[in-house]
């Protein structure tokens, strides 16, 4: 009798145990890839939620696509950019240097781009995961120019379908709590959070 009222009790907690080291270390920043030898973009985030995200950029599988995201950063033409579609367990999306500028109108936040030609696609095998940094591009592969955005969780479907430049290495809790869209008009935000300051270090 003791035994049967004790078992389900300490199993109770041992899944309590369990669920905590889940929570405590598979969302910390040991889950996010490690620096690499290389340049580095750091975007400092404010509106609701102020932090800072640090991302290993990957020259050596989309050259082209590193090159043209630190040409931007360089330039300051990502300071002030809004996160227009954020996802709740999927993506934030930034980078629309014509349309997401904070403080103009962002009603077609998504549909611009820089006033450089689009980039033919860089495809490699390396996986969607969280943190993982891709261009956002339209239906066709060669469409890629200012924007990306950031995964939230394994997105496996993404797999080979956009290029991937880019691993976050340090700001898990930052990009957590970037402002969520609406789920029913496809992620769009109201009042987005943005990206104050973002440089380039490391080159």
């Amino acid at each position: 009798m003791l035994r049967t009222f004790w078992l389900p009790l300490v199993l109770g907690f041992l899944g309590v145990a369990i669920w905590g080291a889940f929570l405590l270390y598979g969302t910390s920043s040991k889950a996010l890839a490690e620096d690499t030898p290389g340049p580095n973009l750091v975007i400092e985030v404010g509106g609701s939620h102020s932090g800072t995200i640090v991302i290993d950029l990957l020259p050596n599988v989309a050259p082209k696509h590193v090159e043209r995201i630190i040409t931007l950063a360089n330039a300051g033409a990502y300071d002030g950019v809004v996160f227009h579609r954020v996802i709740d367990g999927f993506m934030a999306q930034t980078g629309d240097v014509q349309f997401g500028v904070r403080g103009a109108d962002n009603r077609n936040a998504g549909m611009g781009s820089s006033d450089m030609p689009d980039l033919a696609a860089e495809f490699s095998n390396i996986p969607f995961k969280l943190g993982t940094v891709g261009a956002a591009r339209s239906n066709q592969p060669d469409t890629a120019n200012s924007q990306f955005f950031i995964v939230l969780a394994p997105a496996k479907h993404l797999n080979g379908q956009y290029t991937v430049f880019g691993q976050v290495i340090e700001g898990l809790e930052t990009l957590y709590n970037i402002k969520l869209g609406n789920s029913a008009a496809n992620g769009a935000v109201e009042d987005p959070d943005y990206m104050v300051k973002v440089t380039v270090t490391n080159e």
